[in-house]
């Protein structure tokens, strides 16, 4: 209940003790990183918070990004270059185990 206090979880409108239908991702920093809110009707899915879990810790540990659906082991989304140096870099000779698309998409295998 002090977790859900701190991070304002508690609906004070219709009880207060309550917390509200929702999954909160927090980092290891007190983060809060993510956010699924779910109606009464409808479970929620352990796989997909799993899942959205490893893809936090992935894009950390190798500050990358995680397209829609990702799962362990597959390719990962290479951030775009953020100088015009890295753009013309990309573009004329990216990394052998990259798989562009354009200049602003890549991805690569961990």
């Amino acid at each position: 209940m002090q977790i859900a206090k701190q991070y304002g979880m508690i609906q004070q409108a219709t009880s207060n003790t309550s917390t509200v239908r929702a999954v909160f991702i927090i980092d290891p920093r007190g983060i809060v990183r993510a956010i699924n809110y779910y109606p009464l009707e409808v479970g929620r899915s352990t796989e997909e918070i799993l899942r959205l879990v490893k893809a936090l810790q992935t894009a950390d540990r190798f500050e990358v990004g995680t397209p829609a659906n990702w799962q362990p082991g597959e390719p990962v989304v290479v951030p775009p270059p953020s100088t015009y140096q890295q753009l013309i870099r990309r573009v004329e000779n990216p990394p052998s185990n990259w798989n562009c698309i354009d200049w602003y998409l890549c991805f690569k295998d961990l």
